[in-house]
């Protein structure tokens, strides 16, 4: 996939606020940390075009980036991390429930897991809410370059167990520094804009 142009469009947290042009959208979901906007910056092949921030937390709304003028990729609020706010991590929560239950557009999930730790309590819980809604998922390990090959298979096995899942093709490894896994995303992601 060849990335020609991009623009952040909005950043929104109501659905009175999302883009009304009708393309597809990818939701990106994860935990503080995980890693999002490095993703966001390798698929679209910019540097810094997503902010990274050293603080947890720091993304607040759902921001719609859309690519190509084909189609969304929607950065959604990192979950999980202890020192935001108990009404922040509500008002984060409603922000999810309402794009989620509502939003049409909506194409695929991918959910965002640091490939170095098991997955979180707030991890199983985002994949089985979206087991429970029937939302395509597929699971993304970030930070791959981090573990060395030979656990490789130990750690998927681990996140397979967790989050029960059966079909290998349901996830991804990936790494922003070696590339890997950035061509499996843009098939994803192909088979729902064909």
């Amino acid at each position: 996939m060849k990335i020609n142009t991009l623009e952040l469009v909005i950043s929104a947290v109501r659905e009175s606020q999302y883009p009304t042009d009708n393309k597809k959208e990818f939701l990106l979901v994860g935990r503080s940390n995980v890693g999002k906007s490095s993703f966001i910056n390798c698929i679209i092949n910019r540097k810094n075009f997503a902010r990274t921030s050293a603080t947890p937390g720091k993304t607040q709304t759902l921001n719609f980036y859309k690519i190509n003028n084909k189609f969304y990729i929607v950065d959604a609020p990192g979950y999980g991390f202890a020192k935001v706010r108990a009404s922040l991590k509500k008002k984060f929560g409603l922000i999810m429930e309402n794009y989620l239950e509502s939003r049409k557009n909506l194409q695929k999930v991918f959910l965002l897991i640091d490939f170095r730790r098991k997955p979180t309590e707030d991890d199983i819980m985002m994949y089985n809410y979206l087991s429970y809604y029937h939302i395509p998922v597929t699971i993304i390990c970030t930070k791959v370059d981090k573990v060395p090959k030979n656990n490789h298979q130990k750690n998927k096995s681990i996140i397979k167990k967790e989050l029960n899942i059966e079909n290998d093709n349901d996830i991804i490894l990936f790494s922003c520094i070696t590339k890997i896994g950035r061509e499996e995303v843009y098939n994803e992601i192909g088979k729902y804009l064909n």
